[in-house]
């Protein structure tokens, strides 16, 4: 039985870099993403079209030690999921005890490079204990992430969740959903310089500066920009920026975005 001492990469990429600057030290999971594994663990991939231009290409995630890695975390998961749990009960655990020490507000992302139900996975630990799922083990540990499964209702009030946009025509209804329902929605431009001050009738916010979701308000747009294999594709996942209307962003020297009016 193999047991994952690391399961959650802390600090590791740039934008969770960032959230340490304003406070917050992030710990993600990051899986194999759609039915690389075998099993699904993106069910809207095919309907989103977002499985060839998934971010699991992008920076670190294209070496073979990262891929391998992630698949060995994938096949535990779906050999022991029991298992799986207690070691991410304990990657959690170090996490919380990590940010405490270095006086920074542990955060966690279970879904860096997958779509998974979280709040439906419960566990026993070995000493008997039984949890509904992993925010009811931490309930004073914020946990977040991006989703496109449609009608997640009643979460863990410690489990924030963006709405993941593609622009598929199948999946449509979903995105119409999401915008009545007052949803944070995540949105993928593809060229940075040109992300729109607003996007479906709605206000953009840039979501490179930090992957600190939470703090951001609902009903916006959080703008990313492509990256990976996600640059070349045009399924619909990522909206080419010239046919998105409003104003674009620039950076200034001191890193703050802001519209060119």
């Amino acid at each position: 039985m193999t047991k994952f001492n690391q399961l959650l990469s802390i600090g590791s990429d740039a934008k969770t870099s960032k959230g340490e600057k304003i406070g917050f030290l992030t710990g993600i999971l990051y899986l194999s993403p759609a039915a690389l594994s075998g099993v699904q663990f993106c069910p809207m991939a095919k309907i989103a079209k977002c499985e060839a231009a998934c971010l699991n290409t992008a920076g670190r995630g294209s070496f073979n030690s990262v891929i391998n890695g992630r698949m060995r975390k994938s096949l535990e998961f779906i050999r022991d999921r029991n298992r799986f749990m207690i070691d991410l009960y304990a990657n959690v655990a170090r996490l919380e005890k990590r940010a405490k020490k270095l006086a920074l507000v542990p955060l966690v992302r279970l879904n860096g490079t997958s779509d998974i139900k979280w709040e439906n996975i419960g566990f026993t630990m070995p000493n008997g204990d039984t949890f509904a799922n992993i925010f009811a083990a931490f309930p004073d540990v914020q946990f977040y992430d991006y989703t496109k499964i449609p009608a997640r209702h009643n979460l863990p009030a410690n489990y924030d969740i963006t709405f993941s946009y593609s622009g598929a025509p199948e999946y449509q209804k979903y995105v119409d959903r999401a915008i009545a329902a007052g949803m944070r929605i995540a949105v993928v431009f593809r060229h940075e310089a040109q992300i729109p001050e607003s996007f479906k009738g709605l206000p953009v916010v840039s979501g490179d500066n930090s992957d600190v979701r939470h703090l951001d308000d609902q009903g916006v747009i959080v703008a990313l920009y492509a990256k990976g294999k996600a640059k070349k594709d045009y399924s619909g996942f990522v909206v080419d920026s010239e046919r998105a209307t409003g104003n674009a962003w620039t950076v200034d020297e001191s890193g703050i975005q802001y519209a060119i009016r």
